[in-house]
């Protein structure tokens, strides 16, 4: 026995399996592109932001985490910006360990890591959250793994600038991405002999640390996947980046990037 349909309610049976079969595709669609903008939201969120303030003075923007790294230049510098969770000081020197700039700013939920030399001249105020890392040290903070790496010169004529063992430079490590900030330093061993560098913040003034051909030098041995010149005005001005990245790029591997550390004369 055969079953009959009329015409008109075969066409209306077909219409609503066309608009039931638009509507799931609809949902699919939708479904896919709510999780393209989730994935695309989250990416974003895990995306390490790097803010230069000026010459030394930089913060990361990493997930729900603000690093200050030696924080100079007064309130001023940092109108707008979140606070620190971890503030990093390098060093006793002015343009690196600044009271003023400390004092001025919001450091309530701050960890202030340092290494003795500068625990030592800290005001008595600061010892509470004062985190001790030397040369060769490693600690977890928040969550982030901080590695004090030596920083210190070696021509005879800058010996008095940076003494070995006093200062530090830092590894931070953010999940898999490692970030070395140099502070002010020579092209030594050490720093030649880092491994799996994916941002490298690399100084290079004159008298105080070194020259951009003994910067680039270095960074075409240790070849990070990225190096950002930073620190690198001296007595005489600024030091010659133009340079630094064409010595640089004979390793095509290494990215060179610019960021404005000076804003007041550039």
């Amino acid at each position: 026995m055969k079953l009959y349909i009329p015409g008109f309610l075969l066409i209306c049976l077909l219409l609503a399996n066309c608009k039931s079969q638009k509507k799931e595709d609809s949902e699919v669609i939708n479904e896919t592109l709510e999780e393209n903008v989730q994935e695309v939201s989250e990416k974003k969120e895990d995306d390490i932001v790097i803010d230069p303030i000026g010459h030394a003075t930089a913060i990361i923007q990493w997930k729900e985490k603000t690093i200050y790294i030696d924080p100079n230049g007064g309130a001023k510098a940092f109108e707008g910006k979140k606070p620190a969770n971890i503030v990093l000081i390098t060093d006793i020197h002015g343009d690196h360990m600044n009271i003023d700039t400390l004092d001025s700013l919001n450091l309530s939920k701050a960890e202030v890591v340092v290494p003795q030399a500068v625990a030592e001249k800290l005001p008595a105020a600061y010892t509470e959250r004062l985190v001790i890392i030397n040369n060769g040290e490693t600690k977890e903070i928040q969550g982030i793994s901080i590695e004090a790496i030596p920083m210190y010169n070696l021509r005879e004529e800058a010996l008095k600038f940076h003494d070995k063992g006093r200062g530090n430079g830092y590894v931070i490590t953010l999940d898999k991405e490692r970030i070395y900030f140099s502070g002010d330093t020579e092209d030594i061993p050490e720093m030649r002999a880092l491994k799996y560098i994916d941002k490298a913040f690399v100084c290079m003034n004159l008298p105080y640390t070194m020259t951009v051909e003994s910067a680039a030098d270095a960074v075409l041995e240790f070849k990070p996947k990225q190096v950002y010149p930073y620190h690198y005005r001296g007595t005489e001005g600024l030091s010659d980046v133009d340079k630094f990245r064409q010595l640089v790029s004979k390793d095509s591997t290494i990215e060179v990037v610019q960021l404005n550390w000076y804003p007041d004369i550039l």
